[in-house]
């Protein structure tokens, strides 16, 4: 079993997809987008899965929601702390 490989924390997925939706690679470079990756994760629970399916059919929607929520706030806190901080895109 390789860790890298076979499990990975649920957060990281639900974080691409916002960016994926917010369009951040039209916004940002690379750089930027991997600071901002670190700042957002670092404030977010872990949550490990091996599956994605594990998610799909065990996640009670009110727990989804709450993540997404999370997930959000995070990213828009993480923007907040890099331009304060002058962290250029």
């Amino acid at each position: 079993m390789k860790i890298s490989d076979d499990i990975h924390n649920y957060y990281e997925k639900l974080v691409v997809q916002h960016f994926a939706m917010g369009k951040f690679d039209d916004k940002y470079d690379v750089d930027f987008i991997a600071d901002l990756t670190c700042v957002v994760l670092n404030q977010l629970p872990t949550r490990y899965i091996r599956h994605e399916v594990d998610m799909a059919f065990y996640l009670p929607p009110s727990e989804r929601f709450d993540m997404e929520t999370k997930v959000k706030k995070a990213i828009a806190k993480a923007l907040e702390f890099m331009d304060a901080n002058k962290i250029s895109n």
